[in-house]
């Protein structure tokens, strides 16, 4: 809820869209668009093609019908809380960069009228929200991330389950051409994420947000202590090899068809702010 005025859009410059328009959403849709909006007398200069029959058999007089575009903005926020993601070496843990990455997003499209819905990866059942809109909306899935993050900290010593589940019940809550965001470092996905996630594309957007805490990215060898939510403690000796980076990650995913970005957790939300500004401007 504090993030809220980091999303609004008076608090940062205005996005300069393809358009030349500031603003979310990218452009204006082309054509007359699909719902109705009024049948009115046809006047010169009006397309022929929208001449409405009925009215005009009606009256005697030619009459158009006029249509309007509805664009319903539904996105589904993924947040990943499952044990690997209650890990940071700064600032905070990897989880808490993913709540606030998806609350910023989330109070972007709520202003501009969208709808939100929530998803969230943990040990035992999921958190599910339907999209819905405006404040309240916003007010249940912030609560929801805070419930459900209380809930993962105390299955934090647990193994962490595919994330097959929880990707399709998300994918189910949007109607064809809705959005889904999510928000993890893909931990252990499991050995059919990738396959499933490819077709979920294939019927909605989908925008990853890959969280990289600074340690994967630049492991020093060493020795490091650590600390465990049990109370155990020990050391950890590091040779300096990582896993793939991020970025070659997301490059994979973008061959794939599916966009996203590097959020860095010891950024901080002010740092988060511009990077969901332009992910709001593509979804």
């Amino acid at each position: 809820m504090g993030l809220r005025h980091l999303a609004r859009r008076g608090g940062m410059p205005a996005t300069r869209t393809l358009a030349g328009l500031p603003g979310g959403i990218v452009t204006r849709r082309r054509g007359r668009g699909s719902e109705p909006e009024d049948v009115r007398p046809w006047t010169e200069g009006d397309d022929r093609r929208h001449i409405d029959r009925n009215a005009t058999a009606r009256t005697g007089q030619l009459h158009v019908r006029t249509h309007h575009d509805e664009r319903d903005r539904a996105v589904v926020l993924l947040a990943d809380f499952r044990p690997a993601m209650l890990f940071g070496t700064r600032r905070a843990l990897r989880s808490v960069a993913a709540a606030e990455a998806l609350a910023l997003l989330g109070w972007r499209i709520a202003a501009d009228g969208g709808r939100i819905g929530l998803a969230v990866a943990g040990v035992g059942e999921p958190t599910v929200l339907r999209p819905s809109g405006g404040e309240r909306a916003m007010t249940a899935v912030t609560g929801a991330l805070a419930a459900a993050h209380a809930r993962a900290l105390e299955s934090a010593e647990a193994a962490d389950p595919p994330l097959e589940p929880v990707l399709a019940a998300a994918a189910s809550l949007l109607p064809s051409g809705g959005h889904l965001v999510i928000a993890s470092a893909l931990d252990t996905p499991g050995p059919g994420f990738d396959g499933l996630l490819t077709l979920v594309a294939e019927r909605v957007s989908v925008r990853l947000i890959l969280v990289s805490d600074a340690f994967e990215r630049v492991r020093r060898p060493g020795f490091f202590p650590y600390a465990l939510a049990n109370g155990r403690r020990g050391v950890l000796r590091a040779d300096g090899a990582g896993g793939a980076s991020a970025d070659a990650r997301l490059a994979d995913y973008a061959r794939r068809g599916i966009g996203g970005l590097r959020l860095d957790v010891e950024a901080g939300p002010e740092a988060y702010a511009p990077l969901m500004e332009r992910l709001d401007a593509v979804l």
